[in-house]
């Protein structure tokens, strides 16, 4: 594992050591970059610039993952580079790589089939993250915790790389940014956040253009998810915690895809009074996909944890099997204790 530690008063804040990836990039020839399953702006944007990175460094590049991209974001990969495990290409697609580099996520259970290729593969192994949670993946760990986005850290390496950010690159990096950041409205978007924006936006990303093509091309199916999702949001504690939940009928009877449930959870923080929040979301194979926001002391992360999940301090994910009835009951019953 390579992450460095600097101190700060009694605070210690593990720092990526960029000069030990740029000597693993500048080592290798073969590339094979990864995210995590259910992906995010933040894993499609940083897993598509990290590879035009490397690219531009005239290294061979694939992208892998065990999912489809979700129709949002297709836009970001117009020429289908990111190709899906199994699918597009066979499963030992790893052993012709001299580096597997997996970003946005050190979690085993958030990799899905692609678990296995990173388990078995015997190509150097790095991960390139911000979140709390991990696990040892066997690789380099280049983390920095205190950045609100893992583009933020692929825009360090090209730096220290000495690739000149183009403007796709910078469209990428944006998305990434923007969509972990709640388009900077949450408390991790600093002025160094804005800094950087700008600097990608004078690079060519277009935050109008963006914008447009993430959030206002709804369908109806992914209205009408949001309606059932509220209509079904109830509080607690004092109006402290609120928490609703979807079901594999509302996107059948909707016609709204699993992707269209991203980010409604940020819509009942709306309510005034609201600390933490919680959505499950019924996947089409079985079990919940749990989602946890906090604007208190709350830490998201650890709740998460206990499920297996994990992410940051003030928004986090889990997944576990079983009933609407018995998850949210342990979901729930953990939430109220953090909150105690």
């Amino acid at each position: 594992m390579c992450e460095v530690s600097s101190s700060a008063g009694d605070d210690r804040v593990a720092v990526p050591d960029w000069s030990r990836f740029a000597e693993l990039v500048g080592s290798h020839r073969r590339f094979l970059v990864t995210t995590h399953i259910r992906p995010d702006g933040d894993a499609i944007g940083s897993a598509l610039a990290m590879a035009a990175v490397l690219e531009r460094l005239g290294k061979d590049v694939i992208l892998v993952g065990g999912f489809d991209v979700p129709s949002n974001l297709r836009f970001l990969d117009p020429q289908h580079r990111i190709e899906r495990l199994g699918k597009d290409v066979p499963r030992d697609v790893a052993d012709s790589v001299d580096l597997l580099l997996v970003v946005d996520t050190s979690a085993w259970a958030q990799l899905g089939q692609m678990a296995d290729v990173v388990r078995t593969t015997n190509a150097h192994k790095a991960v390139l993250d911000h979140h709390l949670s991990s696990d040892d993946l066997g690789a380099e760990v280049f983390r920095d915790t205190r950045a609100e986005a893992t583009g933020r850290l692929v825009a360090r390496a090209a730096d220290q790389l000495g690739v000149t950010i183009t403007s796709d690159i910078a469209a990428w990096l944006f998305v990434a940014l923007a969509t972990d950041t709640g388009w900077f409205r949450f408390a991790s978007a600093t002025a160094e956040t804005h800094r950087l924006a700008a600097r990608l936006n004078e690079a060519g990303a277009s935050p109008d253009k963006l914008y447009r093509e993430l959030y206002e091309k709804d369908t109806l199916g992914r209205l009408q998810l949001i309606g059932r999702a509220l209509a079904r949001t109830r509080i607690e504690l004092d109006g402290r915690l609120i928490h609703t939940s979807l079901l594999r009928e509302d996107f059948e009877s909707t016609g709204a895809l699993p992707s269209d449930s991203e980010d409604i959870i940020n819509l009942t923080l709306a309510v005034d009074g609201t600390e933490v929040a919680v959505i499950l979301v019924e996947q089409m194979t079985g079990g919940f996909k749990i989602s946890f926001r906090s604007r208190c002391h709350v830490d998201c992360s650890r709740v998460a944890e206990q499920f297996g999940g994990g992410g940051h301090r003030s928004a986090a994910g889990a997944f576990l099997p079983g009933p609407l009835e018995t998850v949210q009951a342990k979901v729930l019953d953990a939430v109220r204790a953090a909150m105690r």
